[in-house]
């Protein structure tokens, strides 16, 4: 029978990265994350699977430690909020260019700079249209429970390696601080060096006597060799959008209003739609599990259906960018946000999805 224990959703994801067989976790703290390492150095993982545990002089060191760690082909991970994320941005970029897959969980803070130590869902705009320089993407999961950012390591390292791309746990200071069940699964191993060779196939190990020594860089000083690697990302983003959306619904099957909200913000939502219902009007939630790839199929398929689309957020709006793509004008799409830290009850939401219908 699974282990049930109540804890922390950031506690939740060190205990993930344990059970999931990590290798290696690199961070620096930063409220409102700090315990995802304070529970792993309680763990003390050395001792049980030998994954590595480190806190890195900066986040820009431990970004660059997943560098390392992810060209010998192990699912090394590291963790941050907003600011610090920021600081990683750089690295993320050339993760993505050498195309090396790691975990990055961002449990976000209200910003913009040092900002609040409360929760926020500012950085859509960093995490989802890629942050650092060039074109490229990651694969974003926005967890909504404690569950969720449990069940979330072992499904982002799976992705990650599926496309050879950093994957991303876009969290929130809610997500991250508040407390609920978790089942746990069973302990699973860290790979073999047989398993490296078969899931990372690319990887550096140092030896040459069986192969030739691989080269992991993202640098092409050649135009056309640099070309062709933008081809292949751009390429691989599209089969992401093909094979890997997640999303959930609740009540859309007859909705003629529909609220988008991700994280925190779409339990809250769940509380609208059941008020909404109780009034006699028909709401619906879509919540986006990965932002990206978006789930835009799916609006598409409800707008014939619907009169108003309200995206909820804790920002100045981001998200609702993306809805606004797929709707194209034919409803109206709105938007409802609160910024600095503060998280709207569900009355407040309700209220401004009244007024912008009226």
């Amino acid at each position: 029978m699974a282990e049930k224990i109540l804890m922390k959703g950031n506690e939740a994801i060190a205990r993930a990265a344990i059970h999931c067989g990590c290798d290696g976790y690199f961070g620096y703290p930063i409220t409102p994350q700090s315990e995802v390492m304070e529970t792993l150095m309680e763990e003390m993982p050395w001792e049980t699977t030998g994954m590595v545990v480190l806190q890195a002089e900066s986040e820009t060191s431990s970004i660059n430690m997943l560098y390392g760690g992810a060209s010998c082909g192990k699912r090394v991970m590291t963790s941050s909020s907003s600011p610090g994320i920021s600081l990683m941005c750089e690295g993320i970029s050339y993760l993505a260019g050498a195309e090396l897959p790691c975990l990055v969980v961002n449990v976000v803070r209200g910003g913009p700079g040092l900002g609040t130590i409360q929760p926020g869902q500012g950085d859509y705009f960093q995490m989802v249209k890629g942050g650092g320089h060039g074109d490229y993407k990651c694969i974003v999961l926005a967890p909504a429970s404690a569950q969720d950012m449990y069940d979330f390591v072992s499904k982002a390292f799976d992705l990650a390696f599926k496309y050879r791309t950093p994957a991303i746990i876009l969290s929130d200071g809610v997500i991250g601080q508040m407390m609920e069940k978790v089942e746990m699964s069973e302990q699973k191993p860290r790979w073999t060096d047989e398993e490296i060779k078969k899931n990372s196939p690319w990887a550096c190990t140092g030896k040459t006597n069986d192969r030739k020594q691989n080269i992991i860089t993202s640098l092409a000083l050649d135009a056309a060799v640099h070309e062709k690697l933008n081809e292949r990302l751009q390429a691989k983003y599209k089969k992401m959008e093909e094979e890997d959306v997640l999303f959930d619904s609740y009540m859309t099957e007859d909705a003629e209003h529909l609220l988008v909200a991700y994280g925190s913000m779409s339990r809250i939502c769940q509380s609208v739609v059941e008020t909404a219902r109780e009034n006699g009007i028909k709401l619906g939630l879509l919540r986006p599990i990965t932002l990206f790839p978006f789930a835009n199929k799916e609006i598409d398929r409800l707008v014939p259906q619907l009169k108003s689309i309200m995206s909820v957020e804790l920002s100045a709006g981001q998200m609702v960018e993306d809805v606004r793509l797929v709707v194209n004008g034919r409803i109206p799409v709105n938007f409802y946000g609160r910024l600095g830290g503060i998280v709207p009850s569900p009355e407040e939401v309700y209220e401004a999805f009244v007024k912008s219908i009226k």
